[in-house]
């Protein structure tokens, strides 16, 4: 088994903006053959994490999924002249926290709703297989939205109810580019909150409305990134699965449907694309939105 980071790949999609890119890879493992999170989650369907940097300030949007992730991710970004890093959190799950440690020292970002997120299952994260302990939490808090300026980027944070109810995307307007975290992902959401579904379809719809044109996803296909990412067909199949999740429960035979069958439409034209370990997510979608149960 290869130790953890060692597969990592680095990548620039744009000028100043650095795709972190690890997973996907046929037969490798990256931390252990027992099951846990780390390899069944976010290793095996590809895990993202991003970075801008200009002159001597940088922002990581997302500390990865190990400790070995950050350092690396951290070394890059001061190998390239980054003195002042500022780090913002696209959600409080773990495969998205679990680097904080190593910017421990830096200014870390996130909404109110996934600071309480944090504190709330702060012993779960610290008891994961593999843990996240400690769990450094964000020392700076906004609500709704918030504009910084990293050295000649200007960002907006903008938060939505998608995938979690404290979701933050990264807009860089000048650039039309919008990092959207896990709010959409390649080729299907994961259904974390299950009786916010239709919560989360107001809010793909009010993302819509923004102004870009290109989206970073955290997960997703590395070939698409490392070309600049999708366009807006990922919000409309994203929406079309969610709108499908929600009639299952009326519509029982749409629950047997494997992921091709079930999203037919969208990979036929192209805006998303098949990648058969989402197979597995599709069915945990489908149980989770039978039974009810959202995760608080």
């Amino acid at each position: 088994m290869p130790p953890l980071g060692s597969t990592l790949r680095i990548h620039k999609p744009y000028e100043g903006v650095y795709a972190f890119y690890d997973g996907r890879i046929d037969g490798v493992r990256a931390y252990s053959e027992r099951p846990n999170w780390l390899d069944d989650g976010a290793y095996s369907l590809g895990v993202c994490s991003y970075a801008l940097l200009s002159g001597d300030e940088a922002l990581v949007y997302d500390t990865s999924i190990s400790l070995p992730h950050a350092r690396i991710i951290r070394k890059t970004l001061e190998d390239a002249g980054a003195r002042r890093i500022t780090v913002v959190l696209s959600h409080w799950h773990v495969d998205h926290v679990a680097g904080n440690e190593v910017f421990a020292d830096c200014e870390i970002i996130a909404n109110s709703l996934t600071e309480k997120a944090l504190r709330n299952h702060r012993d779960n994260l610290e008891n994961r297989d593999p843990p996240i302990r400690p769990l450094v939490m964000p020392n700076r808090i906004f609500e709704d939205e918030l504009s910084l300026k990293i050295g000649a980027f200007e960002v907006d944070l903008r938060v939505v109810d998608i995938h979690s109810r404290d979701g933050t995307m990264l807009l860089l307007p000048a650039m039309e580019l919008l990092f959207a975290g896990d709010a959409l992902e390649d080729p299907i959401t994961y259904v974390a909150e299950p009786t916010r579904l239709k919560e989360h379809l107001a809010d793909l719809a009010r993302m819509a409305t923004w102004d870009f044109s290109k989206i970073l996803p955290n997960h997703g296909a590395e070939d698409i990134i490392v070309a600049g990412g999708y366009g807006a067909s990922l919000i409309d199949a994203t929406r079309n699965y969610v709108e499908k999740l929600i009639t299952v429960r009326q519509n029982r035979d749409l629950a047997s449907d494997d992921l091709q069958a079930f999203a037919e439409e969208d990979f036929r034209s192209g805006a998303i694309h098949y990648f058969a370990p989402y197979e597995v997510v599709h069915r945990e979608n489908i149980k989770a939105v039978l039974s009810g149960e959202a995760e608080e």
